[in-house]
């Protein structure tokens, strides 16, 4: 049986085994398995062969993870699942989750920077300088998982931590990065650990005087209203959803509630709301990831149709194609401007896009553009 030691040693080995490492898979029927820039790969070690962890295996590295945190015992048993955050002696943080699958244990772990980086650092779009500059509303930045909403999110607050005193409080399932106070005062709160649910702990934060607060996730109506009536109430509100593009996100929020209050919660959203940040990470031409967004920016224009809903000629995808000079921008827009640059594919370009037949054309276009600056140039030497 391993350690608690070995066991550390051997989440080291497998986090640090070779650059682009993202995510340590421990499953049961599989060998150790690693996620290196989106892709799976299997590991073998010598000292430790393993063809197929058995279920006893990967029961005792997952009991041995959770032994100091009685309360994931049960929830693991009663709900099938459990998150939480977990380090090693040299600082090293992961967000784990342990599910069950067929009467085994499994793991997966996601490797966290140890440093929070800067907006520059990602190489995120200018227009997120002047998100970090918003004083109250709603911000939602979108995506499904592992699209890395959680780094951009903590880059957002350290630009807030380093320019303003205002007290940061964070709703964290779990908490991911950590933020050294800089110019801001920081409080972080872990789900499970600090609080119940986050409802609750979204409830409890407007008694605990923020200015700036992160909801890890809005996942039900409960925690949606709260968030609204802290943004009404002068609060800078951040949180995510699993939605992909601006017209997904208002739909979503709007299903939350029934038909007869559909008016007045598009109402509540059209005076709140201030950004809605789509984001996927897609495979970089000669390697690694590159990001991809959906900037929404809540004008006039938009606020109109967030009221009366969506209608032909009257759409968030319209609005934000010529939406440029307020910072708006769709997928398809980004997704043309990376491949112009060469960072991504063609075949990258068409699956993500929103809009084919617009991506295609533009496409089309560019690679004309290059065959005849190719020719041109030919033509010139040649004469």
């Amino acid at each position: 049986m391993l350690t608690e030691l070995e066991i550390k040693e051997l989440l080291h080995r497998l986090a640090f085994l070779e650059p682009g490492i993202s995510d340590i898979f421990i499953l049961s029927g599989y060998p150790f398995q690693v996620m290196v820039y989106g892709k799976m790969k299997s590991v073998f070690f010598e000292d430790f062969p393993v063809e197929a962890l058995t279920p006893f295996q990967t029961e005792v590295i997952a009991f041995n993870m959770i032994k100091d945190r009685p309360y994931l015992y049960t929830k693991l048993i009663k709900d099938g699942y459990a998150d939480f955050s977990y380090a090693l002696d040299d600082e090293t943080r992961f967000r784990v989750n342990i599910f069950s699958r067929q009467k085994t244990y499994n793991i997966i772990m996601r490797k966290l920077d140890s440093k929070v980086k800067s907006i520059e650092e990602l190489g995120l779009p200018k227009i997120f300088y002047k998100i970090a500059k918003e004083k109250y509303g709603i911000i939602l930045v979108t995506g499904a998982t592992g699209q890395g909403k959680t780094t951009t999110l903590a880059a957002i607050l350290h630009e807030i931590n380093k320019n303003n005193s205002v007290h940061i409080l964070t709703l964290e399932d779990p908490v991911e990065y950590i933020h050294k106070p800089i110019k801001a005062t920081v409080n972080q709160r872990e789900l499970g650990t600090d609080f119940s649910s986050y409802a609750e702990g979204l409830r409890a934060a407007l008694r605990q005087a923020p200015h700036v607060i992160l909801v890890g996730e809005i996942r039900d109506r409960e925690t949606m209203d709260i968030a609204l009536t802290a943004a009404e109430t002068g609060h800078l509100v951040f949180s995510t959803l699993h939605t992909i593009g601006a017209s997904q996100t208002i739909n979503r929020i709007v299903g939350f509630y029934p038909l007869d209050e559909e008016h007045q919660i598009r109402q509540r959203i059209a005076a709140t709301l201030k950004w809605i940040v789509g984001q996927k990470l897609l495979p970089k031409v000669g390697g690694g990831r590159i990001p991809v967004f959906d900037i929404l920016y809540n004008n006039l224009r938009v606020r109109e149709i967030i009221l009366t809903g969506e209608s032909e000629g009257k759409t968030l995808y319209d609005a934000m194609t010529q939406g440029g000079p307020f910072g708006m921008q769709t997928f398809d827009q980004h997704l043309i401007e990376l491949y112009k640059k060469g960072l991504i594919d063609e075949e990258q370009a068409l699956y993500h896009c929103l809009r084919r037949d617009i991506v295609g054309r533009q496409i089309d276009l560019i690679k004309k553009t290059k065959r005849n600056s190719f020719y041109g140039r030919n033509n010139f030497r040649a004469w």
